[in-house]
């Protein structure tokens, strides 16, 4: 979806919850220049910072809480893989909104992955929010168009399967 968006290697872009994951490293195999970080938990941030080793310098981390965190710069895509899912009350969900929209100009990507409307009902032991593509676009409504949308049945380490809904928006408004 990333790559779909069509944006330039100098977009900035942000992973929100990208914790210990390795989208970071293949943003950065794949030439884009402006990469930031976000997760509330620093340790795993730190597992990502010492894989890239002398590449993590090309980073910007940050460790917040996204509900709390207040954008000092405008990014061209916002990715979040399996942090939406988790804000099971409707002020968290416009709070989060919120810091989109502050991130976010007219003409940027928001790309959302969550548990689907069959996924799991728990996670790491926390309730979550499950989400098809229709509910979610009516989630985030005006200033925000759904653009492409799919299903991802992920194997996890253990073997077991969950099913996700990923969307890519368009913000239109500002």
């Amino acid at each position: 979806m990333i790559h779909a968006a069509g944006i330039e290697q100098t977009t900035p872009i942000i992973d929100v919850g990208g914790g210990a994951s390795v989208l970071v490293d293949e943003l950065l195999d794949n030439g884009f220049q402006d990469v930031t970080v976000l997760d509330i938990a620093a340790p795993a941030l730190k597992l990502s910072h010492q894989r890239l080793h002398s590449r993590a310098c090309l980073v910007h981390w940050i460790v917040a809480d996204v509900l709390a965190w207040k954008p000092e710069r405008s990014y061209g895509l916002w990715h979040d893989r399996a942090v939406f899912h988790f804000l099971t009350e409707a002020q968290d969900r416009l709070n989060y909104r919120d810091t989109v929209e502050r991130a976010l100009l007219p003409g940027a990507w928001l790309i959302l992955a969550t548990f689907a409307e069959d996924g799991p009902e728990r996670c790491s032991g926390l309730p979550v929010q499950r989400w098809s593509s229709d509910a979610l676009a009516a989630e985030w409504g005006d200033g925000f168009e759904l653009i492409q949308n799919l299903r991802e049945v992920h194997t996890t380490p253990s073997g077991a399967t969950q099913s996700f809904t990923w969307c890519r928006f368009r913000r239109t408004t500002a």
